[in-house]
């Protein structure tokens, strides 16, 4: 045994000496010294390389990024070029209305889906004297103000009509299609309600200016249970106005009329002429002292979020889903007009002031639309000015183009997609 365990101590000994490396030797893996300190250097070499590569690409980024800042946030365009143009059919037109990713281009003998290339997607046929439109993403409700009938459509076409007994004044439409319709009697003002395909919701109130009030405006939410209304209604022989929510989803059962919130107090002095639903869960009423901003968090009672109370007279109001925009005659010598901007939740963007007849206005993602019938002003939501644009062509709609540099031009006779420079 001990002869054993001695032999395997040398074994040991010997396996260890040859493990150890000594001067002029070769390593373990077979190279010399000077091989390894080469290869040991080459790969530090790689490694610095790599690194360089690295922080290069990253520069690139940040220079190609604060490219788009700058070309989206500051630089101006001066000039465009026409890329394409498309005649279209004019008919008796009355205007565009963004609808889906295209436009409605609604007339008083008809409408008809327009792509982005010009083309009619569908085209379908009505005789109207007035045609009014309400829009809310893929879905579209026309109707014949002062008249008797309702058109809705989503972006694949007609799905249903409509007819009232009583003449139109207001049409609003869900994202769903669901259509609710003001139409005025002798003394008393009617909400009546469809479904998309114009069956009977079964919702009837009716309003006098005597009693709860004369119905002025209507919205309804994408998801079709929410509405808001608004009233004016006479108190002390002096008239009023006043914004009330409905909730038609499991929700509003509890309540036997649907409505689950009031607001007189903040409108006593105003009418409001608009009411609309933004991005959820919040809501706008334009007054004519300014706007209050609602949210619908809590279905059963919705709260007042924000009020904005505008000194000077308010000349014109526009909105997307995102945001707000309301333009006020100027009372300083920096502009005739004063722009204001703010998000859906009623928090200030922008102010600025302007001297521009403008007939028109729009909100397009983060652009500003400001336009008449032969030319434009663009802004964005930092209050930059775009572009400044005189046209040689007729001008019904802008909006965004196919990619950050181009729009899109909708006149009475054709459809432009230009290149800004």
């Amino acid at each position: 045994m001990g002869d054993m365990s001695l032999m395997s101590r040398e074994s040991k000994k010997q396996q260890l000496r040859r493990q150890m490396i000594t001067p002029g030797k070769d390593f373990p893996s077979g190279r010399s010294r000077k091989e390894e300190e080469e290869l040991y250097a080459a790969r530090q070499k790689k490694r610095r390389k790599n690194l360089i590569k690295a922080i290069g690409i990253l520069a690139l980024v940040f220079i190609v990024a604060g490219g788009w800042f700058y070309y989206q946030q500051i630089y101006r365009y001066t000039d465009y070029e026409t890329i394409r143009q498309t005649a279209l059919s004019q008919g008796s037109l009355v205007g565009y209305k963004t609808f889906g990713k295209n436009v409605l281009k609604y007339t008083r003998d008809g409408a008809s889906y327009v792509d982005n290339r010009g083309e009619a997607v569908w085209n379908d046929s009505y005789e109207m004297k007035l045609p009014i439109v309400s829009v809310n993403g893929d879905y579209a409700a026309i109707a014949d103000q002062q008249g008797n009938k309702i058109y809705i459509y989503n972006t694949s076409g007609k799905v249903g009509e409509a007819t009232t007994i009583l003449p139109i004044t207001k049409v609003a439409v869900s994202g769903l299609g669901f259509v609710a319709v003001v139409a005025e009697g002798p003394v008393s003002s009617y909400l009546y309600c469809f479904t998309k395909d114009g069956s009977s919701h079964g919702t009837e109130i009716k309003s006098n200016m005597s009693g709860n009030g004369y119905m002025l405006d209507v919205s309804v939410s994408k998801d079709s249970t929410q509405m808001m209304a608004s009233y004016v209604y006479l108190k002390g022989g002096q008239a009023k106005s006043r914004v009330v929510f409905y909730n038609f989803s499991e929700v509003g059962k509890t309540k036997s009329t649907r409505l689950v919130a009031g607001f007189d107090e903040s409108f006593e002095n105003a009418v409001v002429p608009r009411v609309a639903y933004l991005k959820e869960p919040y809501s706008c009423a334009f007054s004519s002292t300014g706007l209050v901003f609602f949210s619908s968090k809590n279905l059963l009672k919705p709260e007042m979020v924000k009020q904005v109370l505008l000194e000077e007279e308010i000349q014109g109001i526009f909105y997307s889903d995102e945001y707000v925009g309301v333009v006020v005659w100027n009372n300083t010598d920096q502009g005739e007009k004063r722009l204001e901007v703010y998000r859906a939740d009623g928090k200030h963007v922008l102010s600025k002031e302007f001297t521009y007849d403008y007939t028109h206005a729009d909100i397009d993602g983060d652009l500003i639309f400001l336009y008449n019938d032969n030319s434009c002003r663009i802004y964005n939501m930092a209050g930059v000015e775009k572009l400044d644009a005189v046209f040689d062509f007729a001008v019904t709609k802008i909006r965004k183009g196919s990619s950050p540099s181009t729009l899109l031009v909708t006149g009475p006779q054709e459809m432009r997609e230009i290149k800004l420079k």
